[in-house]
């Protein structure tokens, strides 16, 4: 049994399509409401919170593979919770940033993940993927608004992944061989911008969009509203303030492991222009 968590995010929703696509499984989807998950025909839906670890008990059950998404909840007892229930082999979606900017609290608290996972006695593979194609729906209100996007570091370009990448890696390394053990840096195929992202929406939908760049300062307070100072400033450091060539390095890790070339973010972009109109 998978058991495929954050079902219904950009990732576990790619993941647990292509394993059924392919036949993989008995398949489980782990969300708080599973009346309203709509996985695919075959594909147990089972309800737990990360929150409440005690309730993942069920979800757990005659598990052997598992696919986590890190920092949801107490990621010490999901593990404990995972290992106490059999699972043998976890896939964790960690951070680039733990390589990249080790110095960061987000990146610090991945890595403590990654150390807990590794300690546990099962095994694991570590997925450090780069910045999310899919954090550019953060503009979405606005541009149905027909509203300026404006953001930060407007020039900066990062080599942006689609999460159906993450999704692909995943699917491999929950069911091929060779895998355990073994930490990936994912990204996408080209470096990025967010004026290009801009421009990519604008493609899709057919229509402009109107782009303009904010400051730090400017940008650090809407941000700080939501995700509190410190999470904001390393957004921001990553995104453009304090990028190195670790970070904005193109790896050819998605084609390596799954044999298909990485997808542009103008692909991600024409896949979800739904969202932006």
């Amino acid at each position: 049994m998978i058991l495929v968590t954050g079902a219904t995010g950009n990732i576990g929703r790619a993941l647990l399509k292509e394993l059924h696509a392919r036949g993989l499984g008995p398949l489980r989807g782990l969300t708080r409401d599973a009346a309203r998950a709509d996985f695919p025909v075959g594909v147990e839906a089972v309800e737990g919170d990360f929150a409440e670890p005690a309730s993942l008990k069920p979800a757990l059950e005659d598990v052997r593979s598992l696919f986590l998404v890190s920092r949801l909840g107490p990621d010490a007892d999901i593990l404990e919770a995972a290992r106490q229930a059999g699972v043998e082999h976890v896939v964790l979606v960690s951070s680039i940033t733990v390589q990249t900017h080790p110095h960061l609290g987000p990146a610090g608290e991945n890595l403590a993940v990654e150390q807990l996972l590794k300690a546990s006695g099962m095994a694991w593979t570590v997925l450090r993927p780069t910045q999310f194609a899919s954090n550019a729906l953060m503009w979405a209100a606005s541009i149905r608004g027909r509203e300026t996007v404006r953001a930060p570091y407007a020039e900066t370009a990062l080599p942006t992944i689609h999460p159906a990448d993450i999704a692909s890696v995943a699917r491999v390394a929950l069911t091929e061989p060779g895998h355990q053990g073994r930490t990936y840096a994912l990204t996408g195929p080209e470096p990025v911008t967010a004026r290009q992202q801009a421009e990519a929406i604008a493609a899709a939908l057919g229509r402009e969009v109107p782009f303009a760049e904010i400051s730090r300062q400017d940008a650090h307070a809407q941000m700080a509203a939501v995700f509190g100072a410190e999470a904001a400033d390393a957004v921001l450091d990553v995104t453009g303030g304090d990028v190195n060539d670790e970070l904005q390095m193109v790896r050819d890790t998605v084609l390596r492991i799954t044999g298909t070339p990485a997808r542009p973010f103008q692909q991600w972009a024409s896949e979800n222009a739904n969202a932006f109109r």
